[in-house]
């Protein structure tokens, strides 16, 4: 048993402390003006972080080889780390990083501030076992401050409620369908079902491949002007036809009479369970100790995208097809079906299968996408203003991983790749860019 005072894990933070499937999450986030450490390691002692029991906890094993969260003392110069090196560009500097865990050691509690002097970034390193991405947000933004209005905390947009409540009870009979198909589909894809190789694809072990990054950013007005296009689409929509597009447009120049039209490529999503009320909500998850709230709280949704042969396809057609696959899964609720399922998972088999199968569905799947919604307006952290917010993750089987963050008007999406498979991240972020602009010039009006 654990000494007094110790916390269990949930089932979801044992998951990421497996060999497998042990994830770090990095936010990145750039400052117009140059970084003071002892500032920094000042507003850390003052920050609602270490309010916080998850940050200020080790991680510990019971004789029976549970973990238990123990609170603990902390030491700040022992969770920040000061980087002089002018070298080593922000990417370059978060590839190396997500393929090395050994910072976060077991013998404090498991996250880091790194300090990148020259670039005038910080880069937040949590592991995933405190929690999520929504969590990681809450907490970031709890500590942030309007740039127009120092007393305001940020506000994040909430989901329109159209598409959100459309499980009705006279709709009861195609969702229970739809439930059935797609939960069967899930658990094939556990067992044998893998998508078609292409020069995308990774597999077992690829997680410990060298990793290159690059950077695509996105207008969320034309992201906007493209989803108004289609009606009663969303901005995921667009997200995903821009996938779809950016891999076609990649597969053709790398493996051009490669794949037939219409082969399916496979994304693994990672979706927020909570309601997303905004951020006052938000920032109650800081505030709260109740673990149902905080921590990792997502599911998973299997998302197809197809092949197309770029000069071949309306670039409209994309978004129409993810509008309605995407229409689909909503009305599945696969996303709930596979947090219960792993849930269930976890606490009646044990952390060890629980991994093994989501390494399985890794490896017969083509990438990960996540996309975390920031704040609408330009903000600021102990007073110096934020130019970007980025965000990525360990490395994991696939040898592509898609992580999204909007913030003030525009969207980053880190493309992290196993450089050995796909060499060329930047032109491969260059298409995923010229799929949106081509979507957008489709439906602007000519002058």
């Amino acid at each position: 048993m654990g000494e007094r005072g110790d916390e269990p894990l949930t089932p979801a933070g044992r998951l990421f402390l497996q060999p497998e499937m042990n994830q770090v999450i990095h936010c990145v986030i750039g400052l117009k003006n140059p970084i003071d450490v002892d500032s920094i390691k000042s507003q850390i002692r003052d920050s609602t972080l270490l309010k916080h029991p998850r940050f200020t906890s080790l991680m510990v094993r019971d004789p029976r080889g549970v973990e238990h969260w123990r609170p603990t003392q902390i030491h700040i110069d022992d969770h920040v780390r000061v980087i002089h090196d002018h070298s080593t560009p922000i990417n370059n500097y978060l590839a190396e990083l997500s393929i090395d865990t050994s910072g976060l050691s077991m013998d404090k509690p498991l996250w880091e501030i790194h300090l990148l002097l020259p670039h005038k970034c910080v880069i937040f390193r949590i592991h995933h076992s405190l929690g999520d991405g929504i969590s990681l947000m809450s907490m970031l933004l709890a500590s942030c401050r309007k740039l127009n209005n120092p007393d305001a905390l940020p506000t994040i947009a909430a989901p329109s409620a159209s598409r959100t409540a459309r499980i009705q009870f006279k709709n009861l009979i195609v969702n229970l369908w739809f439930c059935f198909v797609f939960a069967i589909q899930f658990i094939l894809r556990c067992l044998w079902i893998r998508d078609t190789k292409s020069a995308i694809t990774g597999g077992p072990g690829v997680e410990l491949w060298p990793r290159k990054i690059a950077t695509a950013t996105f207008s969320l007005e034309h992201m906007k002007t493209v989803k108004r296009a289609v009606p009663n689409a969303t901005i995921n929509d667009v997200l995903f036809a821009v996938i779809s597009s950016g891999i076609s447009k990649y597969l053709d120049f790398r493996a051009p009479n490669g794949l037939r039209d219409g082969v399916q490529l496979t994304g693994l999503a990672m979706v927020n369970l909570r309601k997303q009320p905004g951020l006052q909500e938000l920032s109650n998850l800081m505030r709260s100790n109740s673990g149902a709230r905080w921590g990792n709280k997502f599911g998973m949704l299997l998302l197809p995208v197809y092949y197309y042969r770029s000069n071949s396809t309306d670039p409209l057609e994309y978004l129409k097809r993810a509008k309605a696959m995407i229409d689909r899964k909503k009305q599945s609720l696969e996303a709930n079906f596979s947090y219960i399922v792993g849930d269930f998972v976890m606490s009646t088999l044990g952390p060890k299968f629980a991994s093994f199968l989501n390494y399985r569905i890794l490896c017969h799947t083509t990438f990960t996408i996540s996309n975390v919604v920031g704040p609408q307006e330009e903000i600021m952290i102990g007073g110096n203003p934020v130019t970007f917010l980025r965000a990525n993750n360990s490395a994991l089987p696939h040898a592509l991983i898609l992580n999204m963050v909007s913030y003030a008007g525009k969207a980053d999406m880190q493309v992290q790749v196993a450089k050995d498979i796909i060499p060329d991240p930047e032109f491969l972020a260059k298409c995923f860019e010229d799929a949106l602009l081509e979507m957008n010039e489709q439906v602007t009006p000519k002058m």
